[in-house]
Protein backbone atom coordinates (compact mmCIF):
# COMPACT_ATOMS: atom_id res chain seq x y z
CA UNK A 1 0.00 0.00 0.00
CA UNK A 2 1.39 3.33 -1.08
CA UNK A 3 0.64 6.61 0.51
CA UNK A 4 0.87 10.01 -1.03
CA UNK A 5 1.93 13.02 0.87
CA UNK A 6 0.51 16.45 0.25
CA UNK A 7 3.89 17.50 -1.05
CA UNK A 8 3.70 14.81 -3.66
CA UNK A 9 0.46 16.12 -5.12
CA UNK A 10 1.23 18.14 -8.21
CA UNK A 11 -0.65 21.39 -8.52
CA UNK A 12 -1.47 22.38 -12.08
CA UNK A 13 0.33 25.48 -13.27
CA UNK A 14 -1.85 27.90 -15.27
CA UNK A 15 0.15 29.42 -18.05
CA UNK A 16 -1.18 32.10 -20.31
CA UNK A 17 -1.16 31.15 -23.92
CA UNK A 18 0.85 33.27 -26.38
CA UNK A 19 -2.33 34.16 -28.25
CA UNK A 20 -4.01 35.67 -25.16
CA UNK A 21 -0.92 37.72 -24.32
CA UNK A 22 -0.65 39.09 -27.83
CA UNK A 23 -4.37 39.94 -27.85
CA UNK A 24 -4.04 41.86 -24.60
CA UNK A 25 -1.04 43.79 -25.89
CA UNK A 26 -2.91 44.63 -29.08
CA UNK A 27 -5.86 45.98 -27.10
CA UNK A 28 -3.53 48.04 -24.91
CA UNK A 29 -1.76 49.44 -27.95
CA UNK A 30 -5.10 50.28 -29.58
CA UNK A 31 -6.27 52.13 -26.47
CA UNK A 32 -3.03 54.09 -26.38
CA UNK A 33 -3.30 54.99 -30.05
CA UNK A 34 -6.91 56.15 -29.63
CA UNK A 35 -6.25 58.07 -26.42
CA UNK A 36 -3.05 59.77 -27.53
CA UNK A 37 -4.71 62.22 -29.99
CA UNK A 38 -7.20 63.31 -27.32
CA UNK A 39 -4.37 63.73 -24.84
CA UNK A 40 -2.49 65.92 -27.29
CA UNK A 41 -5.63 67.99 -27.91
CA UNK A 42 -6.28 68.51 -24.21
CA UNK A 43 -4.06 71.65 -23.79
CA UNK A 44 -5.72 73.29 -26.79
CA UNK A 45 -9.18 72.44 -25.47
CA UNK A 46 -8.35 73.90 -22.06
CA UNK A 47 -6.99 77.06 -23.69
CA UNK A 48 -10.10 77.31 -25.87
CA UNK A 49 -12.24 76.97 -22.75
CA UNK A 50 -10.39 79.78 -21.01
CA UNK A 51 -10.18 82.14 -23.98
CA UNK A 52 -13.62 81.73 -25.57
CA UNK A 53 -16.13 79.74 -23.60
CA UNK A 54 -15.59 81.33 -20.19
CA UNK A 55 -15.96 84.94 -21.50
CA UNK A 56 -18.99 83.77 -23.49
CA UNK A 57 -20.68 82.47 -20.36
CA UNK A 58 -19.80 85.67 -18.49
CA UNK A 59 -21.25 87.74 -21.34
CA UNK A 60 -24.50 85.78 -21.22
CA UNK A 61 -24.75 86.39 -17.48
CA UNK A 62 -24.04 90.10 -17.99
CA UNK A 63 -26.88 90.34 -20.52
CA UNK A 64 -29.37 89.66 -17.71
CA UNK A 65 -27.96 92.42 -15.48
CA UNK A 66 -28.45 96.16 -15.35
CA UNK A 67 -24.74 96.66 -15.81
CA UNK A 68 -23.77 100.31 -16.31
CA UNK A 69 -20.74 102.41 -15.44
CA UNK A 70 -21.83 102.52 -11.83
CA UNK A 71 -21.09 98.81 -11.38
CA UNK A 72 -17.87 98.49 -13.38
CA UNK A 73 -15.75 98.09 -10.25
CA UNK A 74 -17.73 95.02 -9.15
CA UNK A 75 -20.05 93.90 -11.93
CA UNK A 76 -21.31 90.99 -9.87
CA UNK A 77 -23.24 93.40 -7.64
CA UNK A 78 -25.23 94.81 -10.56
CA UNK A 79 -28.99 94.18 -10.13
CA UNK A 80 -30.74 91.60 -12.26
CA UNK A 81 -32.87 93.01 -15.04
CA UNK A 82 -34.22 89.77 -16.47
CA UNK A 83 -35.11 90.11 -20.14
CA UNK A 84 -35.27 93.91 -20.12
CA UNK A 85 -32.03 94.26 -22.10
CA UNK A 86 -33.33 91.88 -24.75
CA UNK A 87 -36.70 93.67 -24.93
CA UNK A 88 -34.92 96.98 -25.38
CA UNK A 89 -32.72 95.57 -28.14
CA UNK A 90 -35.60 94.10 -30.18
CA UNK A 91 -38.00 97.01 -29.64
CA UNK A 92 -37.62 98.40 -33.13
CA UNK A 93 -39.95 101.33 -32.43
CA UNK A 94 -37.56 102.65 -29.77
CA UNK A 95 -34.27 104.41 -30.62
CA UNK A 96 -32.04 101.57 -29.37
CA UNK A 97 -33.85 98.85 -31.30
CA UNK A 98 -34.23 100.99 -34.41
CA UNK A 99 -30.51 101.74 -34.49
CA UNK A 100 -29.69 98.04 -34.00
CA UNK A 101 -32.04 97.03 -36.83
CA UNK A 102 -30.44 99.58 -39.15
CA UNK A 103 -27.00 98.29 -38.26
CA UNK A 104 -28.17 94.73 -38.89
CA UNK A 105 -29.42 95.55 -42.41
CA UNK A 106 -26.20 97.42 -43.21
CA UNK A 107 -24.18 94.42 -42.03
CA UNK A 108 -26.25 91.96 -44.07
CA UNK A 109 -25.85 93.99 -47.27
CA UNK A 110 -22.16 94.54 -46.65
CA UNK A 111 -21.57 90.84 -45.92
CA UNK A 112 -23.41 89.60 -49.00
CA UNK A 113 -21.52 91.96 -51.30
CA UNK A 114 -18.16 91.30 -49.69
CA UNK A 115 -18.49 87.50 -49.65
CA UNK A 116 -19.80 87.42 -53.22
CA UNK A 117 -16.99 89.61 -54.57
CA UNK A 118 -14.31 87.78 -52.58
CA UNK A 119 -15.49 84.44 -53.91
CA UNK A 120 -15.82 85.71 -57.50
CA UNK A 121 -12.41 87.38 -57.64
CA UNK A 122 -10.68 84.55 -55.79
CA UNK A 123 -12.19 81.86 -58.01
CA UNK A 124 -11.39 83.75 -61.22
CA UNK A 125 -7.78 84.30 -60.11
CA UNK A 126 -7.36 80.66 -59.07
CA UNK A 127 -8.68 79.38 -62.41
CA UNK A 128 -6.42 81.82 -64.25
CA UNK A 129 -3.42 80.60 -62.27
CA UNK A 130 -3.96 76.99 -63.33
CA UNK A 131 -2.24 77.65 -66.65
CA UNK A 132 1.54 77.56 -66.72
CA UNK A 133 3.26 80.80 -67.73
CA UNK A 134 6.39 82.71 -66.88
CA UNK A 135 6.17 84.57 -63.59
CA UNK A 136 3.24 82.54 -62.23
CA UNK A 137 4.98 81.89 -58.91
CA UNK A 138 5.72 85.57 -58.37
CA UNK A 139 2.15 86.53 -59.24
CA UNK A 140 0.79 83.98 -56.78
CA UNK A 141 2.96 85.45 -54.05
CA UNK A 142 1.78 88.97 -54.86
CA UNK A 143 -1.85 87.85 -54.74
CA UNK A 144 -1.36 86.63 -51.17
CA UNK A 145 0.19 89.87 -49.90
CA UNK A 146 -3.13 91.45 -48.73
CA UNK A 147 -3.95 88.31 -46.76
CA UNK A 148 -0.48 88.12 -45.21
CA UNK A 149 -0.30 91.74 -44.10
CA UNK A 150 -1.37 92.60 -40.54
CA UNK A 151 -4.87 94.01 -40.48
CA UNK A 152 -3.94 97.25 -38.74
CA UNK A 153 -1.06 98.02 -41.06
CA UNK A 154 -3.14 97.32 -44.16
CA UNK A 155 -6.21 99.29 -43.07
CA UNK A 156 -4.20 102.28 -41.87
CA UNK A 157 -2.59 102.39 -45.32
CA UNK A 158 -6.08 102.53 -46.84
CA UNK A 159 -6.98 105.35 -44.43
CA UNK A 160 -4.22 107.46 -45.93
CA UNK A 161 -5.25 106.47 -49.44
CA UNK A 162 -8.85 107.57 -48.79
CA UNK A 163 -7.87 111.03 -47.50
CA UNK A 164 -9.85 113.86 -49.11
CA UNK A 165 -7.06 116.30 -49.94
CA UNK A 166 -3.96 114.22 -50.56
CA UNK A 167 -5.19 110.64 -50.81
CA UNK A 168 -4.19 108.35 -53.64
CA UNK A 169 -7.77 107.36 -54.47
CA UNK A 170 -8.92 110.92 -55.16
CA UNK A 171 -5.66 111.65 -56.96
CA UNK A 172 -6.28 108.79 -59.40
CA UNK A 173 -10.04 109.16 -59.81
CA UNK A 174 -10.21 112.96 -59.91
CA UNK A 175 -6.83 114.34 -60.93
CA UNK A 176 -5.70 111.71 -63.41
CA UNK A 177 -8.80 109.90 -64.73
CA UNK A 178 -11.25 112.82 -64.23
CA UNK A 179 -14.05 110.44 -63.25
CA UNK A 180 -15.40 112.75 -60.53
CA UNK A 181 -16.27 116.42 -60.53
CA UNK A 182 -14.51 117.05 -57.24
CA UNK A 183 -12.56 115.04 -54.66
CA UNK A 184 -14.85 112.78 -52.66
CA UNK A 185 -15.08 112.20 -48.95
CA UNK A 186 -14.59 108.45 -48.58
CA UNK A 187 -14.53 108.08 -44.81
CA UNK A 188 -17.76 109.96 -44.06
CA UNK A 189 -21.24 109.94 -45.57
CA UNK A 190 -22.60 107.36 -47.97
CA UNK A 191 -19.22 106.77 -49.59
CA UNK A 192 -18.00 105.20 -46.35
CA UNK A 193 -19.93 102.02 -47.16
CA UNK A 194 -18.10 101.60 -50.47
CA UNK A 195 -14.76 102.42 -48.88
CA UNK A 196 -15.36 99.74 -46.24
CA UNK A 197 -16.44 97.26 -48.92
CA UNK A 198 -13.33 97.96 -50.97
CA UNK A 199 -11.00 97.34 -48.05
CA UNK A 200 -12.88 94.19 -47.03
CA UNK A 201 -12.77 92.69 -50.52
CA UNK A 202 -9.11 93.65 -51.00
CA UNK A 203 -8.27 91.98 -47.70
CA UNK A 204 -10.48 88.89 -48.09
CA UNK A 205 -10.27 87.70 -51.69
CA UNK A 206 -6.72 86.22 -51.36
CA UNK A 207 -8.09 83.75 -48.80
CA UNK A 208 -10.72 82.63 -51.31
CA UNK A 209 -8.02 82.44 -53.97
CA UNK A 210 -5.86 80.24 -51.75
CA UNK A 211 -8.68 77.83 -50.85
CA UNK A 212 -10.03 77.51 -54.40
CA UNK A 213 -6.54 77.06 -55.81
CA UNK A 214 -5.98 74.19 -53.38
CA UNK A 215 -9.30 72.65 -54.39
CA UNK A 216 -8.40 72.85 -58.08
CA UNK A 217 -5.38 70.62 -57.48
CA UNK A 218 -7.73 67.68 -56.83
CA UNK A 219 -9.45 67.91 -60.22
CA UNK A 220 -7.81 65.51 -62.71
CA UNK A 221 -6.43 67.22 -65.78
CA UNK A 222 -7.73 64.33 -67.88
CA UNK A 223 -11.27 65.66 -67.45
CA UNK A 224 -10.35 68.95 -69.12
CA UNK A 225 -8.45 67.18 -71.89
CA UNK A 226 -11.40 64.90 -72.62
CA UNK A 227 -13.79 67.85 -72.58
CA UNK A 228 -11.54 69.77 -74.98
CA UNK A 229 -11.49 66.80 -77.33
CA UNK A 230 -15.27 66.74 -77.26
CA UNK A 231 -15.34 70.39 -78.31
CA UNK A 232 -16.14 72.02 -74.95
CA UNK A 233 -14.97 75.60 -74.62
CA UNK A 234 -13.45 77.30 -71.60
CA UNK A 235 -16.77 78.46 -70.14
CA UNK A 236 -18.34 75.04 -70.63
CA UNK A 237 -15.40 73.39 -68.86
CA UNK A 238 -15.73 75.81 -65.95
CA UNK A 239 -19.47 75.26 -65.74
CA UNK A 240 -19.50 71.48 -66.19
CA UNK A 241 -16.24 70.44 -64.53
CA UNK A 242 -14.68 73.13 -62.36
CA UNK A 243 -17.66 74.47 -60.42
CA UNK A 244 -19.29 71.07 -59.71
CA UNK A 245 -15.95 69.67 -58.54
CA UNK A 246 -15.41 72.68 -56.27
CA UNK A 247 -18.85 72.45 -54.65
CA UNK A 248 -17.62 70.93 -51.33
CA UNK A 249 -14.79 73.45 -51.13
CA UNK A 250 -17.07 76.38 -51.93
CA UNK A 251 -19.61 75.33 -49.32
CA UNK A 252 -17.02 75.58 -46.56
CA UNK A 253 -15.40 78.69 -48.06
CA UNK A 254 -18.65 80.66 -48.27
CA UNK A 255 -19.58 79.80 -44.68
CA UNK A 256 -16.17 80.82 -43.33
CA UNK A 257 -16.17 84.07 -45.31
CA UNK A 258 -19.69 84.86 -44.11
CA UNK A 259 -18.83 84.35 -40.44
CA UNK A 260 -15.58 86.30 -40.71
CA UNK A 261 -17.15 89.22 -42.56
CA UNK A 262 -20.29 89.46 -40.44
CA UNK A 263 -18.20 89.53 -37.26
CA UNK A 264 -15.45 91.77 -38.63
CA UNK A 265 -14.57 94.46 -36.10
CA UNK A 266 -10.96 95.38 -36.86
CA UNK A 267 -11.53 96.72 -40.37
CA UNK A 268 -14.31 99.26 -39.62
CA UNK A 269 -12.80 100.22 -36.27
CA UNK A 270 -9.39 101.05 -37.73
CA UNK A 271 -10.94 102.66 -40.82
CA UNK A 272 -13.44 104.94 -39.05
CA UNK A 273 -12.56 104.90 -35.36
CA UNK A 274 -15.03 104.53 -32.50
CA UNK A 275 -17.89 106.32 -34.28
CA UNK A 276 -18.53 104.71 -37.66
CA UNK A 277 -20.68 106.63 -40.18
CA UNK A 278 -24.31 105.62 -40.37
CA UNK A 279 -23.84 104.13 -43.84
CA UNK A 280 -21.04 101.86 -42.56
CA UNK A 281 -22.40 101.13 -39.09
CA UNK A 282 -21.62 97.41 -38.89
CA UNK A 283 -23.18 95.50 -36.04
CA UNK A 284 -19.84 94.64 -34.46
CA UNK A 285 -18.93 98.33 -34.09
CA UNK A 286 -22.49 99.14 -33.06
CA UNK A 287 -22.30 96.66 -30.18
CA UNK A 288 -18.94 98.12 -29.19
CA UNK A 289 -20.44 101.60 -29.08
CA UNK A 290 -23.42 100.36 -27.07
CA UNK A 291 -21.06 98.78 -24.55
CA UNK A 292 -17.95 100.96 -24.27
CA UNK A 293 -19.18 104.36 -25.45
CA UNK A 294 -22.55 104.58 -23.71
CA UNK A 295 -21.30 102.37 -20.84
CA UNK A 296 -24.37 100.13 -20.98
CA UNK A 297 -22.70 96.75 -20.84
CA UNK A 298 -25.93 94.89 -20.11
CA UNK A 299 -27.56 96.05 -23.34
CA UNK A 300 -24.36 95.45 -25.30
CA UNK A 301 -24.11 91.91 -23.93
CA UNK A 302 -27.73 91.25 -24.89
CA UNK A 303 -26.99 92.43 -28.44
CA UNK A 304 -23.96 90.14 -28.56
CA UNK A 305 -26.05 87.16 -27.48
CA UNK A 306 -28.66 87.96 -30.12
CA UNK A 307 -25.90 88.16 -32.72
CA UNK A 308 -24.56 84.78 -31.58
CA UNK A 309 -28.02 83.20 -31.85
CA UNK A 310 -28.50 84.66 -35.34
CA UNK A 311 -25.16 83.31 -36.56
CA UNK A 312 -25.89 79.88 -35.05
CA UNK A 313 -29.27 79.84 -36.79
CA UNK A 314 -27.82 80.86 -40.16
CA UNK A 315 -25.01 78.32 -39.83
CA UNK A 316 -27.41 75.51 -38.94
CA UNK A 317 -29.76 76.30 -41.83
CA UNK A 318 -26.85 76.63 -44.26
CA UNK A 319 -25.33 73.29 -43.21
CA UNK A 320 -28.72 71.57 -43.42
CA UNK A 321 -29.42 72.93 -46.90
CA UNK A 322 -25.95 72.17 -48.26
CA UNK A 323 -25.88 68.66 -46.79
CA UNK A 324 -29.30 67.92 -48.28
CA UNK A 325 -28.13 69.19 -51.66
CA UNK A 326 -24.98 67.07 -51.41
CA UNK A 327 -27.00 63.94 -50.64
CA UNK A 328 -29.31 64.67 -53.57
CA UNK A 329 -26.33 65.11 -55.88
CA UNK A 330 -24.83 61.80 -54.72
CA UNK A 331 -28.07 60.00 -55.46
Amino acid sequence: MTTTTPEAVEHPVHKSSPGAASGHSRRTGRVRRIGLPYLLLLPALILELLVHLVPMVIGIVMSFKELTQFYIRDWGTAPWSGLDNYRMSVDFDAPVGEALLHSFFVTVGFTLLSVGLCWLIGTAAAIFMQDTFRGRGLLRALFLVPYALPVYAAVITWVFMFQHDNGLVNHVLHDQLHLTDKPSFWLIGDNSFWALLTVSVWKGWPFAFLIVMAGLQNIPRELYEAAALDGAGVWQQIRRITLPSLRPVNQVLVLVLFLWTFNDFNTPYVLFGKAAPEAADLISVHIYQASFVTWNFGTGSAMSVLLLLFLLLVTGVYLAVTSRGRRAADV
